[in-house]
This record gives C-alpha cells, structure tokens and sequence, in this order.
C-alpha cells in the first residue's frame, strides 16, 4: 500500500484486506477488480467480502493517469516525483450497492484545504487572491491552483508574490498560477490592476478579497486615508467595483470577503444612530489601532452583504467569512505586543492549511 501513503489516503480497514496471492486492480472507467496470481484468474467480487467496488472521485491533485508501452494504466505522482500501477483512488472506493451512510460532521476545525477540494475540477476557472504570498491566501491560492483553476496572486510585495508562485509550481509544474501588482493602498494601483486584469481577456469566477492590515499605527494613504481602513476594506471596495462587470459576466461567479469575528465589537454610527464617516478614517488623536482593524472588518460585512442583495440575481454571490479564532498569522508583526500575544496563543489556534478552507468549495 505504499503509493497509497504516498498521496495520505492510507486504508486501515481490515475487512477488506486481500489474502496472500490477490492483488487489487481498477479499470479505465473506475471500476474495481481482483487478481489471483496463484490460480492466474481474475474476478469483480472481492475474495473475502463478496462485494464489487468502484472508484469515487478523481485523482487526487498531483496524481496523472497514463498508459505505457503495452498499454497498461499507471498513475504519476508528480509531487513525490514517483510513479505506480496501483490507482491511488483505491482508498475511496464504494460498494456497488451501498448503503445509506450515518449521518455525521463531514468537515471540522482541522480540515485542510486539501480536504475540502478532493475530487474537484477547477479546470476552466480563474481565481484572483489578494494577499496571496502569505498565510491564508496563500494556502488558498495553491489549494486552487492545485486543483487545475487559473490563479492571479495579486499582490503588493512582487519578489514575495513571484517567490510564491515558484513555490506552488515546486508542487506541481502544471499549476497554472502567475502574480500580479496590487497596492490596496493605492487607489491609482488598484485600477491598474483592474485594467490589466481586463486586457487578459479573462473570466473571473473567483475573487478572493483577503489581503489585510493589523496593528498599524496611524498613517494617512497617498489618497489622504487612514492606511488601515483603506486597504482593508476600500481599496476592495473599488477593486470589486472595477471587476462587476467581468464577475457576472462569468457568472456563476463568487466574491469572498475575509472579515473577522472582532467586527462585533465596534460601531461606525453616531450616538443618533447614523452613519459617522469620521470613525471610518479617523485623524491621529481618535486612532486605535485595533479599534480601526475592527471598524474595517465591519465594513467587509456590510459591504459583503449589499453586494450579495445587488448581485446575486446576475449569478455573483458574495459571502464574508471569519478565518478562525486567534488563527496564527504574521498580521500582528506590526507590534511587538501582538506578536508575543499571538505567539503565545498559537497553541491553542488553527493552522494556515486548515483555514485556507473558508474561500473553497463554489457552488459553480
């Protein structure tokens, strides 16, 4: 069962492990087989069990199936850089007439981005991620590159962005994934990006608003705003309004604004209850560090759910999600104090592979 530690998918159950002598086999179209090498026949029905199997799902991401020379299939793992006979889809194989399964949590806090993917085919689709060097968008950038879509890291940083994508195309050669420049911090870059985005001639069936600022003391943009609130939630604000057209008009399509679940402790209205735009880009004397941080991702949730409202009837949903509690992440390297709290917390805190999961799975 080596190839199959090989892809993680090793399969523990003992009910159906093979006598001395039989060895497990898979057709081109999925379904699987026994040999005897001892009594030189082979059967559908498992030696033990009496069962027929088939295979569910496709290769995992990495995996390549081809024929050699006498026409037999073997599988690639061009991650692990080595090649089998023995179809790694073994481990996920059904009866032929299977019962109907105990309903249970399918995916949890640890799951992998990975997880969420397998046997998907994002082949066709093109996915833009801002922030996409590091962390979360990182993790979710490769997950969808790994799995055949297009990706654009858009990013600030280029020699980090272009290190990023040799890192994923280090996993698989075939990734097809490239970076691109966005400043949140300049409005002039993001219509740039836009721009260029557009002469691409391309689709955009995923964009994912992850890029964000934390613990950054008070500065005012180029375009004379406070730094925090205008890359976190304006400068997505006008990258998403520049891309409306091409989002629906490769609908469908899906927007993901990563928020925070600290957007709860904050108000952006006055005490009469109307909007203030004076807490949205506030002047040094009223700046708070983390109060800004929690105004922006309050702004990530009201704009995620209007743009839902206005354009989820042309096929573009949108959603905000909340990456995890006290999720490890270098955003806090802006201050000591929050770094040597998160380092202290990161015990106790999901990792960057498992909450890359939020941005995956479109309904498309």
């Amino acid at each position: 069962m080596a190839a199959l530690r090989y892809a993680g998918l090793d399969d523990t159950d003992s009910e159906d492990e093979l006598p001395p002598g039989w060895e497990q086999r898979t057709t081109k179209d999925g379904w699987v087989y026994y040999a005897n090498h001892a009594e030189e026949k082979t059967q559908w029905e498992h030696p033990k069990t009496g069962k027929r199997k088939r295979i569910a799902g496709d290769l995992p991401y990495g995996w390549e199936q081809e024929t050699d020379e006498n026409g037999q299939v073997f599988f690639v793992d061009h991650i692990n850089k080595r090649t089998t006979y023995l179809d790694p889809r073994l481990a996920f194989t059904v009866d032929d007439n299977p019962t109907k399964p105990t309903s249970r949590q399918r995916y949890d806090g640890s799951t992998t981005a990975m997880e969420i993917l397998q046997g998907r085919d994002f082949t066709g689709k093109v996915v833009v991620v801002t922030g996409a060097n590091s962390g979360i968008g990182f993790e979710t950038a490769k997950s969808f590159a790994l799995h055949g879509a297009h990706v654009i890291l858009a990013c600030r940083n280029m020699t980090r962005a272009n290190e990023a994508v040799s890192q994923i195309l280090g996993e698989w050669h075939k990734a097809k994934v490239e970076a691109m420049t966005l400043d949140l911090a300049l409005l002039r870059s993001v219509q740039h990006f836009a721009q260029a985005f557009k002469a691409k001639n391309l689709s955009l069936h995923v964009l994912v608003c992850n890029a964000a600022a934390f613990a950054l003391p008070w500065s005012l943009t180029k375009d004379g705003l406070e730094t925090t609130f205008q890359v976190n939630h304006l400068g997505h604000f006008y990258l998403v309004q520049l891309l409306q057209d091409v989002l629906c008009r490769s609908a469908p399509a899906r927007v993901v604004v990563v928020s925070s679940e600290s957007h709860r402790f904050t108000d952006i209205n006055d005490s009469s209850g109307k909007l203030d735009f004076s807490r949205l880009s506030p002047p040094k004397n009223d700046y708070w560090a983390m109060l800004a941080y929690n105004r922006s991702k309050l702004c990530n949730i009201l704009f995620s759910n209007e743009l839902h409202r206005r354009l989820s009837p042309r096929g573009v949903t949108s959603n905000a999600v909340h990456p995890g509690n006290m999720m490890y992440s270098s955003i806090h390297r802006n201050w000591w104090v929050y770094t040597l709290l998160f380092t202290l917390a990161r015990p106790f805190t999901k990792s960057m592979v498992s909450d890359s999961l939020i941005e995956l799975g479109p309904s498309q």
